[in-house]
């Protein structure tokens, strides 16, 4: 059975702000369409930038009982040929659709809609709060262009770093699942007053990066899960239509890059494709830390073993033992070096030498009014190569991995751990997404109402337990280890919900895999795109491979996959910008 991809992510090119002078631009209160608690648009609260021939609104409420509404309020932006406007007394704009206006083939009736997950880290998406530039190419296009605003993890709402102390500040932060809710709650909103709004609501498609590139996968597998149902409910969003006919929040696509995700098995799969290569920091001999990478590994093998993955060939994917490292052959090992390999094919045929890296990576972007484009970092390298071969050359500088045939210019890898060592290093420490102290964010994407930061990786807790005698005779263990893990799993939140529900709901291999208890409880996006950075170290690269292939092996899903060589943890496309490659993609598929 073959199901493709679909995605969504790329505000990170573009910078939006707020600009003074438009009626409603600080001032604009949240829009309480939801007197009596209703959720009814009012088409006579528009405001419009002549300049950019925009009608919009902000701080639009979409659900009726928001937890923080600082955050749980869309933007739209509409181009003004899809609308007909009169100006009000105050200086807003009654408005009507202008159904005989055409853009780039789409009408005020068929034009898609986009949406972008600015949340790098999991951190929270502040709504905007009036108008946002950097909207053109978008405009350009036709496409209608809603920020919602979404809940995030605790420092991301609490930008001085003490946390919070009152318990319902607590329970007003977006631990999982709320961000995605929000996220689902603004989608039901819009579909609730698609009579009133420009736009086709069956081909809304979200887009983003990192945490954002998660979340935004996460919107496109989801889709009206029954999970998800009490949390909806709970901050009242619109669960049927103005008939009483259930809504949906199933997305038409969803682009990704370098999506941070599945972290059921995300350390453990960190280990295996990058932490077992790397023999310094908390992976040095003789350290409790090392010997945990090494169980991780082991324990990532058995997962991948029990997922049924295969390649688009047919070929079963599985890991063997081998002697020259932990469980490094098999189909599974094999393919993920092809897949390496094709991107180095690919960057050869792309790049014109003299080649000089790009030693840059953003570690997230600017998608909204206030978005927080991250820290840049990057290598060191500073070289410049003047031929292909000087460049291969440089990369099998400590030992040959590569072999390189310049008269086809090609080149065909003979190792992971080569190619770990010359171009993607782990960053992160042993526990890279769940912490040992709990110091990782996506600790904090976990806590509950009554804890900042939580445990949440069942998995390492099993292996923490069963080699705890083991590890005690190594550096850096820790006693309370075992007990500290299963105190925190053991935890529900006020919704009842234990960790392990909350790890599914975030992990979209738990929806697309036939193996696991969620699979074919959700309605999958027909189109998903990702894209990543293959050298970022943020993440590896199994955690996008298996969402991928996951998704390859479903009915009725259009998967666009590529690693790009040489590039880090950032909105990586082969060629061209982010921006212009997204708006492409969603013409593409909604045309």
């Amino acid at each position: 059975m073959k199901r493709t991809l679909t995605g969504g992510l790329i505000a990170a090119v573009i910078g939006i702000t707020c600009i003074a002078g438009f009626a409603g631009c600080a001032s604009t209160k949240a829009q309480a369409s939801a007197e009596n608690g209703g959720l009814e648009f009012d088409n006579t609260k528009w405001n419009y930038n002549a300049e950019d021939d925009v009608y919009w609104q902000a701080q639009v409420q979409y659900s009726r009982t928001p937890a923080a509404l600082e955050y749980e309020t869309l933007g739209i932006y509409v181009p003004g040929k899809y609308m007909t406007g009169t100006e009000n007394a105050d200086g807003t704009y009654t408005v009507t659709l202008n159904a005989d206006a055409e853009i780039n083939g789409y009408t005020a009736q068929t034009a898609p809609v986009v949406m972008p997950v600015n949340t790098p880290g999991y951190a929270a998406q502040k709504a905007p709060e009036g108008y946002v530039t950097g909207l053109d190419s978008y405009m350009d296009a036709g496409f209608i262009y809603v920020v919602a605003g979404c809940r995030g993890r605790f420092r991301s709402m609490n930008p001085a770093g003490k946390g919070f102390t009152e318990p319902a500040d607590v329970g007003a932060a977006g631990t999982a699942p709320w961000a995605v809710t929000d996220l689902k709650a603004a989608v039901r909103y819009l579909r609730y007053n698609s009579d009133a709004l420009p736009g086709d609501m069956e081909k809304i498609i979200t887009f983003g990066m990192s945490g954002g590139g998660a979340q935004s996968s996460l919107m496109g597998v989801t889709g009206d899960s029954p999970l998800y149902v009490p949390y909806l409910e709970e901050i009242g969003a619109a669960m049927t239509d103005k008939n009483e006919k259930a809504l949906s929040d199933a997305v038409y696509g969803a682009m990704a890059w370098c999506p941070v995700t599945s972290l059921d098995y995300a350390d453990e799969a960190y280990e295996w494709s990058l932490g077992q290569y790397t023999s310094d920091g908390t992976r040095a001999e003789g350290t409790f830390t090392k010997a945990l990478s090494d169980d991780l590994a082991k324990a990532y093998a058995e997962y991948i073993n029990s997922l049924g993955l295969k390649a688009p060939d047919g070929t079963a994917l599985t890991l063997e033992e081998s002697r020259d490292g932990i469980f490094t052959a098999g189909t599974y090992y094999d393919f993920m070096v092809s897949v390496i390999e094709q991107s180095l094919n690919n960057f050869l045929k792309d790049t014109e030498f003299p080649y000089r890296p790009d030693n840059s990576m953003q570690a997230g972007f600017a998608g909204n009014a206030g978005g927080d484009n991250g820290a840049s970092r990057g290598n060191t390298e500073t070289a410049v190569y003047s031929t292909a071969e000087e460049y291969i050359a440089s990369l099998n500088k400590d030992y040959n991995w590569i072999d390189y045939d310049a008269e086809t210019g090609t080149a065909r890898i003979t190792s992971l751990e080569g190619f770990v060592n010359a171009g993607k290093k782990a960053t992160k420490s042993v526990g890279a997404f769940d912490g040992l102290e709990r110091n990782a964010g996506e600790n904090e994407v976990f806590g509950d109402d009554n804890n900042n930061v939580l445990h949440f990786d069942a998995v390492m807790a099993a292996v923490i337990k069963e080699n705890a005698e083991k590890y005690s005779a190594y550096d850096g263990w820790k006693a309370s280890y075992p007990d500290d893990f299963a105190a925190d799993l053991s935890y529900t939140n006020a919704q009842g919900s234990t960790i392990q529900e909350r790890v599914n709901m975030y992990n979209p291999m738990y929806f697309i895999t036939e193996s696991q208890e969620g699979f074919s409880t959700s309605k999958v996006a027909p189109y998903i795109r990702i894209r990543t950075g293959l050298f970022q170290g943020d993440t590896s690269l199994n955690v996008e491979m298996n969402m991928a292939l996951a998704l390859e092996q479903l009915d009725g899903v259009e998967v666009d996959f590529a690693t790009v060589w040489g590039q880090y943890h950032t909105v990586a496309e082969r060629s061209g910008t982010a921006a212009e490659n997204f708006i492409e993609w969603v013409q593409q598929i909604t045309r």
